[in-house]
């Protein structure tokens, strides 16, 4: 790996330790097409977030909104809010997520731990996406406030800023052989920020979103769903970061898919989230039909461990009408038939 890229031997934050992760062959057709992982969850709090986290609090510092002993506010579903936690930790300042029940229990849990203020925007127990109350919330605890900044992940132009680097990552490691980056849509970041930025360094490859059913980036119908951190749902606004000029197709993959993909590859010792199930779902319909020859990337957004109370939990599977062992060794037997060749 060229050093402009390693990571140093030795780090004296965690934030040092962002970046350079690897890439999984997962695997290859007969005619020689492959689906690389590019494996996020070997970032710090083991999510591609904690990259937009870092840049956003820079840019407030920078401009000068973020001062010393100042407070972050954030709407999250988890990851992002995991990352502002570590960024706010190692650099002095107070965190306030402000969160609804959709998110797994494990990364509030995760937040809390780190010195995270956690502000539920319903106190029910309802598992209902709030994206749009949450926001409106965290925008008014912020307002007048003196150092206080509300980093707004889902309009802030550092968020895709953040996600240049996995451009440059995957240039390098590549030879900039890529032929399909393929990932999910929720603030649109990674995949728009990856995108634009590996477009100036390989500009003939094809982006694809991926979304979850119910969710509106890509059109209707909009209804509930439990794909956790991803999407658009009902009545929140489509994030400014959603670039369509650089998205080449946009494509919805239900709940049932996504997981069932997700615990398919569990079988293959990986363990990935639920919404990084419906980019694996979609890259392996996809794979066959490729040129010869072709390099697919699924940007993989995090690791599995914090879904072990839903989407690797049958109980709560069962209780949703989401598990469905058909489909799910229809998958096995695809990726084991691939691993193969």
């Amino acid at each position: 790996m060229n050093e402009a890229l390693a990571r140093p031997a030795v780090v004296s934050r965690i934030s040092d330790l962002i970046g350079c992760t690897p890439l999984l062959e997962l695997c290859r057709t007969e005619t020689g097409s492959r689906l690389l992982l590019k494996l996020e969850m070997y970032n710090p709090t083991g999510s591609a977030k904690i990259r937009m986290a870092r840049a956003m609090v820079d840019a407030a510092e920078q401009d000068g909104t973020l001062r010393p002993g100042g407070r972050i506010i954030e709407s999250t579903s988890g990851n992002t809010g995991l990352g502002l936690a570590v960024i706010a930790a190692e650099r002095g300042y107070t965190f306030t997520a402000v969160v609804d029940n959709h998110a797994a229990a494990d990364k509030l849990r995760g937040m809390k731990a780190l010195g995270t203020e956690l502000v539920y925007v319903v106190d029910d127990g309802t598992e209902e996406l709030a994206t749009a109350a949450r926001e409106e919330l965290a925008e008014d605890m912020a307002r007048g406030q003196d150092n206080t900044i509300f980093t707004e992940q889902h309009n802030n132009p550092a968020n895709g800023v953040g996600y240049f680097p996995v451009a440059h990552e995957l240039h390098q490691a590549l030879d900039g052989k890529i032929d399909v980056v393929i990932g999910a849509v929720g603030t649109g970041g990674m995949l728009c920020g990856t995108t634009r930025e590996l477009r100036k360094l390989h500009p003939d490859f094809t982006t694809i979103g991926v979304e979850p059913k119910g969710s509106i980036a890509f059109g209707g119908p909009a209804h509930d769903y439990y794909q956790s951190g991803t999407g658009t749902p009902e009545g929140a606004e489509i994030g400014a970061l959603v670039d369509f000029d650089l998205i080449d197709e946009g494509v919805k993959v239900g709940d049932v898919e996504a997981f069932a993909a997700a615990r398919a590859v569990a079988r293959t010792g990986l363990l990935i989230g639920g919404s990084a199930g419906g980019v694996v779902h979609e890259a392996l319909t996809r794979l066959p039909s490729l040129p010869p020859g072709s390099t697919m990337v699924a940007l993989i957004n995090d690791g599995g461990e914090k879904y072990m109370d839903t989407v690797f939990n049958d109980d709560w599977m069962n209780a949703r009408d989401l598990i469905d062992p058909a489909l799910e060794r229809e998958t096995d037997e695809k990726i084991t038939k691939l691993r193969r060749i």
